[in-house]
């Protein structure tokens, strides 16, 4: 009975960890832990922006397992859905590779999360990137203008551009 209650103790401990934490209205705390969570994709150099640019970084996606299953079962994400983008500059450089690209120095974090009682359109988007390599502890939503209307417009499915994540893009 007593090891019950710690698993399901730990389970709503992990629950609530992988739950968007504020520090006030629509400014978000630094999820931890987001490495432990369902990796969905990686890419390469995406860009929203008309004109190519040089600088180009990898971005690896995260986001709890559960909402990725009610996800993969509905076609929407849960309210409280966090989706963690890392970014790394890339490398080329290092013994022994003689081809090719890997993550180099770490860039920073931005979260889009779905939760209508922190911003009225349900979903908003944070920066945690003070300097590359350096990260706040907490961020303010971006206005709609920033990145609202666009996920809106360009996301294959809730708000978010899931087409470029396999993991839920695919359904096998």
């Amino acid at each position: 009975m007593r090891d019950m209650r710690l698993a399901l103790l730990l389970t709503a401990l992990t629950a609530a960890a992988q739950e968007p934490q504020y520090a006030g209205k629509a400014v978000l705390k630094l999820p931890a832990n987001y490495r432990e969570w369902y990796f969905i994709g990686s890419n390469l150099g995406i860009s929203y922006s008309p004109e190519p640019t040089k600088d180009q970084f990898f971005k690896n996606m995260y986001i709890p397992k559960a909402a990725a299953e009610v996800f993969r079962k509905t076609g929407k994400f849960p309210e409280k859905t966090m989706i963690v983008m890392e970014i790394y500059k890339p490398e080329t450089k290092a013994s022994p590779a003689k081809h090719g690209q890997f993550e180099g120095a770490f860039v920073g974090v931005e979260v889009a999360v779905k939760d209508k009682s922190a911003v009225e359109e349900g979903w908003a988007y944070y920066n945690f990137i003070d300097k590359p390599g350096k990260m706040l502890p907490t961020a303010k939503a971006a206005g709609k203008q920033a990145c609202w209307n666009c996920h809106n417009e360009h996301g294959a499915a809730d708000n978010t551009f899931v087409q470029f994540y396999p993991r839920l893009r695919d359904k096998e």
